[in-house]
């Protein structure tokens, strides 16, 4: 089967476009997969397809629809990144939470959750606040070194890379000092966005150990 898209509605009414593609082959569990700040493009939907390979249902929110309906860019300019971080701001996190809340209901109302950078931060923020999160696999979360003090209600991982730009390793040992209930794995070769696929960023031992233990943990729980 090939992606869909379904169009969902928040709890605050407001309706929202995401993508669903269904396990391929057996199913073992529901994945919602949040974007980073340049919208559910072919590296998001490439990296659906990388769970639904491993048998889970994912669907995928286009998290700044209140913004910019169906926001998506495969490149990362100046623009981009200006247009897509504005755009994150401008959304918060009410609505952000109120957005997967609804994906997770849809999903039957338990899912995992794995996001990478803005979404990797969304993913933590919703292990912390979203009944029916089982796990959360967090990628390159920036506002996870704000979040230290809120722990988190299911089980969760962060990866980060060592040689990110835009994380520094102070806020990221901050994080780890004050969660020890969070298992941190710092890729030393690594920069931000070491786990998308086909692109200079891609750190590809890196991404498969992220990927392995992201699904050791997921699988743990169902």
């Amino acid at each position: 089967m090939s992606l869909e898209k379904r169009t969902l509605k928040s709890g605050d009414g407001f309706e929202f476009s995401a993508w669903f593609l269904p396990a391929d082959g057996e199913k073992k569990g529901n994945l919602v997969l949040v974007q980073e700040i340049f919208g559910v493009n072919k590296y998001m939907k490439e990296a659906m397809a990388r769970f639904a390979a491993e048998g889970f249902d994912v669907i995928a929110p286009s998290m700044f629809d209140r913004q910019a309906m169906d926001f998506a860019t495969d490149t990362h300019t100046d623009q981009d990144i200006a247009n897509g971080g504005g755009y994150a701001r401008a959304n918060g996190l009410e609505p952000a939470m109120m957005d997967i809340a609804a994906c997770v209901g849809h999903m039957g109302g338990k899912a995992c959750i794995t996001g990478f950078c803005y979404g990797g931060s969304m993913a933590y923020f919703a292990a912390c606040n979203i009944p029916g999160i089982q796990a959360a696999s967090c990628y390159y979360g920036s506002l996870l070194s704000a979040a230290k003090d809120t722990p988190p209600k299911a089980p969760t991982i962060a990866h980060f890379g060592r040689l990110d730009p835009h994380i520094p390793m102070e806020g990221v040992a901050e994080f780890v000092g004050a969660r020890d209930d969070v298992p941190v794995y710092v890729y030393d070769e690594a920069g931000h966005g070491f786990a998308r696929q086909g692109t200079e960023d891609h750190h590809a031992q890196g991404d498969a150990l992220a990927f392995q233990r992201t699904l050791d943990l997921f699988n743990s729980v169902l």
